[in-house]
């Protein structure tokens, strides 16, 4: 599976982000960069809250637990207990039950779109990585953009995960990434 890197937009404070200016973020970089949208891929983010009947419950429930649908693993669906530094991968059906147990809530859903490209080692892909995140960084700096994107790096050993990527270390971006903006809406 190829090493895919996930960015966010981080506006610059007292800016509210807004669907314009991620286009024109994203126009910016298509056009300085020769790129081209090569279809959306739409990855969906959840993150469930424990739905307590009594309060005695409350200890034997995660406090959060985070669900990720990915584009390329239509059949798969993850969640991460970020506390415990575990993963699950569960069929995609798991959705609805979680949804008709009603022992979680989904408090907020995110989509993403994302790109990736073709290599499998992570150690081996960080420097081309890197220095395409330095020239995409420029190229957003010469539109005087209100922000600029934000690199998500878990770490994936703290996970148990090793350098060949798989399915589960784009879980772990989506969720480290969520964990980022969620904490930004926060300040």
């Amino acid at each position: 599976m190829p090493v895919k890197w996930l960015m966010h937009w981080q506006p610059n404070q007292g800016v509210t982000l807004t669907t314009q200016i991620l286009t024109e973020a994203c126009q910016c970089v298509e056009s300085q960069l020769g790129g081209a949208k090569d279809g959306r891929w739409k990855t969906a983010l959840t993150y469930y809250r424990p739905a307590l009947r009594e309060a005695s419950a409350s200890g034997d429930l995660p406090r959060e637990l985070l669900g990720v649908a990915l584009h390329d693993q239509l059949g798969s669906y993850y969640f991460l207990l970020r506390a415990h530094r575990l993963i699950l991968q569960a069929d995609s059906s798991m959705q609805a039950l979680m949804d008709k147990l009603q022992s979680y809530k989904p408090r907020v859903v995110l989509n993403f779109e994302v790109e990736y490209l073709p290599l499998s080692s992570i150690e081996k892909s960080r420097q081309i990585l890197e220095d395409f995140f330095d020239i995409w960084q420029d190229t957003v700096k010469k539109r005087s953009l209100p922000g600029h994107f934000i690199l998500v790096e878990p770490n994936f050993a703290d996970y148990g995960l090793q350098d060949h990527y798989t399915p589960q270390h784009t879980a772990v971006q989506y969720a480290t990434c969520m964990t980022q903006l969620m904490a930004a809406v926060r300040n």
